[in-house]
């Protein structure tokens, strides 16, 4: 039985695709103008034969039918209507598929995202990817968690390998299960990207600590992998993080920093040589 979600679905790949098709002309693709055409843009048989797909095949996956698709067949479909990135996305999402994930040189952190983290003088601010790897931080990030040494960093690998964030071990041990859960959670998103695996595996490999959390199979709500750490001038410091999705880019997180209350941690903050912490904090 197909449910009601799956049905509209359907639908909405249906009206997608012949939207989609009726934008473009024959002369856009090279095809030559012969006689009178019913209606606007390329017949079904066109873009079957220039996706290199069977007539019969793209006029069930234009019409929702359960048929399998792949993402060679549905790139080929998408190449000749001239999707932009966020349509192919979106035909994968109709279709039943993951959308692809984006390779190639990697995406510039906006001035207006930076401006943000930089004006967040509270205490740290980051943007992380998908693969919680570090994309941008702020002044205050860079002194607290080490992220200013010139080197790529992972919040996940960072997390069970760095002595700041093991400095704290009780807080460190009761939030490590949590960490773990959280990452997976966020790989199951994308079961065919290779990547998370890829960080997984590697940390495993040198972290039997996370090996043995990582093989329980845990899922949990994505949370931030650090809140408490022991800094080598500072001290302990504990943090609440409040986590938020750009919505330019939704698998990249924007994560805000407050010292925790009844801590004082925004005193051991501002104690930092060079560093200016808001009063207000």
């Amino acid at each position: 039985m197909v449910s009601a979600a799956s049905a509209r679905r359907r639908e909405e790949l249906r009206d997608f695709l012949r939207a989609r098709r009726a934008r473009i002309g024959p002369g856009d693709v090279g095809l030559p103008v012969v006689g009178r055409r019913r209606t606007p843009g390329l017949r079904r048989e066109e873009v079957a034969m220039l996706a290199g797909v069977g007539v019969s095949w793209y006029t069930w996956l234009e019409q929702g039918r359960e048929i399998t698709v792949s993402g060679e067949v549905l790139d080929a479909v998408a190449g000749v209507l001239r999707l932009s990135v966020a349509e192919r996305a979106h035909l994968y999402v109709l279709a039943g598929l993951n959308p692809p994930v984006a390779r190639g040189s990697a995406v510039e952190v906006s001035a207006e995202i930076r401006a943000l983290i930089d004006g967040w003088v509270r205490g740290p601010a980051v943007v992380r990817d998908r693969y919680w790897n570090i994309l941008a931080f702020n002044v205050v990030a860079g002194r607290v968690f080490g992220c200013d040494d010139g080197e790529p960093h992972n919040c996940l690998v960072s997390f069970f390998t760095s002595p700041r964030y093991r400095g704290v071990p009780d807080l460190w041990a009761d939030a490590a299960p949590g960490v773990v859960a959280a990452y997976r959670a966020d790989a199951a998103l994308l079961p065919h990207d290779g990547e998370f695996q890829r960080v997984a595996t590697e940390l495993a490999a040198s972290v039997p600590e996370f090996a043995a959390l990582w093989q329980r199979h845990d899922v949990g709500a994505p949370l931030q992998a650090v809140n408490a750490l022991r800094h080598p001038e500072a001290g302990d410091l504990y943090f609440d993080a409040t986590t938020l999705t750009v919505a330019d880019h939704p698998h990249w997180s924007l994560v805000l920093y407050n010292p925790k209350p009844n801590t004082d941690t925004a005193d051991r903050l501002a104690a930092l040589p060079h560093l200016r912490i808001s009063e207000s904090a």
